[in-house]
C-alpha cells in the first residue's frame, strides 16, 4: 500500500521537476498549473517525512534525499507506464495474417514486449516478425514482403507506402571514458583518436556521413564496423570515438561505464524512425501498432535514456502521428 499522501500525480510531479529543476517546465511536462506543480511536491515531501528538493536554489537541485527517492519513483512509474502500454489491446482478430519487421536497435527489449502483445491480439491468426538493418526492411517492405516496417527513414517519398513517423533518434557523440572534457572546444583532438564508422552501406553511416561531409568535416577512413555493440566495445578499449544515437548507445549497457557520452558537437542532427506500411492498408492497423511501438519507445528506450543522460530531454523523443 502506498503510503498515506503519496500519489502518482505526485510522483509524476517530482520525476518532471527532477529533470527540469523548473516548476514551469514541469507544470508544462505534467498539465498542471504552476501552483498546483508545487503543491504536489509539497504533499509529496509531507507524506514522506522529508524535503526532496532544495527550494532555495534556482534551478531546483535535488536533496540526497531526493537524489536516492528518484531512482524508486522512476521505477514504479516505468513500470505503471509498460503495463499501460501491454494492457493497450489492438483489434487484429480480423487480420489473418501479419508480417512486420523491425529495425535492429529494438532487440533488447521493445521487440520482445511487441511481439508478445501482438501474439495475444492476433489469436487465430499468423504472425511473422523479422527484425533487420533499417535499409533492409526498407527493400522487404517497398518488395511487399512485409505488411508493415519499422527503421530509419530515408526521409524520400515513396509511391505506394505510407509513412508514420514516430521517434525522433539524435546523433550523439560516444568517446572513451576521460578523453574528451569538452568536445565542443576540443574539436582538434577528434583528430587524435581514430573515428569508428558505422559500415559503409549501412543507413545510418551513411547518414552520418552526409552530416560531417555539411559540416566540411573529414576523418581518416580505417575502421567500418557493422555491429552496434562491437563499435561501443571498441570505443570502451579506447580505440577510438564515433558518432552514434541514443537507440544505439543504450544496446550496450554492459559498457556505459567505460563511455562518456556528448551532444554532437559539429552542429544538432537526427534521424526519424518510422513506421511504413502500404498505402492500400486500412489506417486503423498501422496506427494501432504504431501507438503501441511509441509507448513502448517511451517505456523501454526513451526513458532510461533521458534518466541517465538529461540533456537528451526534448531531443530524443517520441513524435505525434
Amino acid at each position: 500500500m502506498l503510503l498515506k499522501g503519496v500519489t502518482l500525480r505526485g510522483l509524476e510531479v517530482f520525476e518532471a521537476l527532477a529533470k527540469t529543476g523548473s516548476v514551469a517546465q514541469a507544470a508544462e511536462i505534467t498539465g498542471l498549473s504552476q501552483p498546483a506543480v508545487s503543491q504536489q511536491l509539497r504533499n509529496l515531501e509531507k507524506a514522506l517525512g522529508g524535503e526532496l528538493v532544495d527550494h532555495a536554489r534556482r534551478p531546483m537541485v535535488l536533496t540526497p534525499a531526493g537524489r536516492s527517492f528518484l531512482g524508486r519513483a522512476e521505477l514504479v512509474l516505468s513500470e505503471l507506464r509498460l503495463a499501460r502500454s501491454e494492457l493497450t489491446v489492438m483489434d487484429l482478430t480480423h487480420l489473418s495474417t501479419l508480417t512486420i519487421g523491425l529495425i535492429d536497435d529494438f532487440d533488447n527489449d521493445l521487440t520482445p514486449r511487441l511481439a508478445t502483445i501482438l501474439a495475444d491480439s492476433l489469436t487465430h491468426s499468423h504472425l511473422k516478425i523479422i527484425t533487420a538493418s533499417s535499409l533492409e526492411i526498407s527493400r522487404a517492405i517497398g518488395a511487399r514482403e512485409l505488411h508493415l516496417a519499422v527503421g530509419a527513414s530515408t526521409g524520400e517519398l515513396r509511391d505506394g507506402i505510407t509513412e508514420y513517423p514516430l521517434i525522433q533518434d539524435p546523433f550523439i557523440l560516444v568517446a572513451p571514458r576521460g578523453f574528451f572534457k569538452d568536445p565542443a572546444s576540443e574539436t582538434d583532438l577528434m583528430n587524435r583518436l581514430p573515428f569508428l564508422r558505422y559500415e559503409r552501406e549501412q543507413l545510418i553511416s551513411r547518414q552520418i556521413e552526409a552530416h560531417l561531409q555539411r559540416n566540411k568535416l573529414e576523418y581518416e577512413e580505417r575502421f567500418e564496423i557493422g555491429s552496434h555493440l562491437a563499435l561501443m566495445a571498441m570505443v570502451a578499449r579506447r580505440i577510438g570515438w564515433t558518432i552514434t544515437t541514443p537507440l544505439g548507445y543504450m544496446r550496450a549497457v554492459r559498457f556505459h561505464d567505460q563511455l562518456d557520452v556528448f551532444p554532437l558537437p559539429i552542429g544538432s542532427c537526427a534521424r526519424t524512425i518510422s513506421m511504413f506500411a502500404a498505402s492500400d492498408w486500412a489506417d486503423r492497423v498501422p496506427r494501432d501498432v504504431a501507438t503501441t511501438v511509441l509507448r513502448l519507445a517511451q517505456t523501454q528506450a526513451i526513458d532510461p535514456a533521458v534518466s541517465r543522460l538529461p540533456w537528451l530531454a526534448g531531443n530524443f523523443r517520441t513524435l505525434d502521428i
